[in-house]
């Protein structure tokens, strides 16, 4: 699509046309008051400077004006495809070799549009994953009242069957509202200081409850304390999400090790690294980005293992990412040694303005 020349390139050639011009005649006109004249001079001849001026000028001044006006010409048409949602629009490749201020901003504008073509993609995925995870429970209580229908007598299993649907469907939905509030931060009450080591062992306490059931267990190396400034209740589901997938996951008469210890920083505790690792399939190292986004659950086959489909709604750790990242920490995973997946997180002792998470 071929761009108009706008106002900015006209007033630069205008401009830079003039100048050249002015000096020029200023040439001229000072050759004049030194008292310079050559033989016989003809009356036009104070003439000639100007012209010569607005001859040279006038490419001089197109030049000027196109190197200038190009790549604003160039951003203004990206923004305009950007706010039709076209993200994929970029800008740096059209200005060439440049490594002025304008490349500078082109670039800028190139990390902007692909930031928001990544965001666009996420929640489009979003929208997929959102509505096949509703509709597959919502799939089945229909089956459920159409079999009651036929079959008057199996109204008892099927109620059953469209009890445990609607709890899933609840739950599904208690955990997109708790995703979407830390998304956009509405989930950002006041802090109060407490000892994130007894919240970490308290949801060791109820996991390693529910670990019985599987003849697993969950045990708990941290130090004696570790004060910070945190929102209990979004920092307690993180680590119940971490510790609790790990139940999930882990192999049958195995033990669920969850660790904790302090990273100094100038001297004094500044970060709490919480690492639990578990006994199960595992997941490749370069799928372990992966788990942390919503609804991103690696089947058995992708894990490359037998074991049966662990049941969930694929939420627990994209909570868990968000929660930390909101005190200013952050989560990972890598492969365990010896089999299975260490998860790690680490949480601040103090949020403050551009806390970076430690790597």
């Amino acid at each position: 699509m071929t761009m108009p020349l706008g106002s900015l390139f006209w007033r630069i050639f205008s401009i830079g046309w003039l100048v050249m011009v002015a000096a020029f005649a200023c040439a001229g006109f000072y050759v004049h008051i030194i008292g310079f004249h050559p033989p016989e001079p003809p009356h036009w001849l104070f003439l000639i400077p100007v012209l010569s001026g607005a001859t040279v000028g006038l490419p001089v001044a197109f030049a000027l004006a196109w190197h200038i006006s190009k790549p604003v010409r160039h951003l203004s048409q990206a923004l305009r495809d950007a706010a039709q949602a076209r993200f994929d629009v970029r800008v740096l490749p059209a200005l060439g070799s440049r490594r002025d201020e304008f490349a500078h901003l082109a670039k800028e504008f190139d990390d902007m549009a692909m930031r928001l073509q990544q965001a666009a993609m996420q929640q489009r995925q979003l929208f997929h994953d959102v509505s096949h995870e509703l509709r597959s429970p919502l799939t089945r209580i229909q089956a459920a009242i159409g079999l009651m229908q036929q079959d008057p007598q199996s109204a008892a299993a099927m109620i059953e069957r469209v009890a445990r649907e609607a709890e899933r469907l609840d739950r599904l939905i208690e955990e997109l509202l708790t995703l979407h509030k830390l998304e956009v931060g509405a989930m950002n009450p006041a802090r109060e200081r407490i000892d994130v080591v007894e919240l970490l062992a308290d949801v060791v306490q109820d996991a390693a409850f529910e670990a019985q059931a599987r003849e697993c267990a969950v045990t708990l190396d941290a130090p004696n304390g570790f004060m910070a400034d945190v929102v209990g209740e979004p920092l307690y589901r993180a680590f119940e999400n971490i510790v609790r997938n790990a139940v999930k996951y882990t192999a049958p008469h195995t033990t669920v090790e969850v660790r904790a210890r302090t990273l100094e920083t100038g001297g004094r505790a500044g970060w709490l690294e919480i690492s639990v690792g578990d006994r199960g399939p595992g997941v490749p190292a370069e799928s372990c980005e992966e788990i942390f986004e919503p609804f991103r659950r690696l089947e058995p086959q992708q894990r490359n293992t037998t074991m049966r489909s662990v049941p969930g709604t694929g939420l627990g750790l994209a909570i868990a990412r968000r929660a930390l990242t909101l005190h200013g920490g952050d989560v990972c995973a890598i492969p365990r040694e010896g089999g299975g997946l260490l998860v790690i997180a680490r949480l601040p002792n103090q949020v403050t303005a551009n806390q970076q998470p430690l790597r």
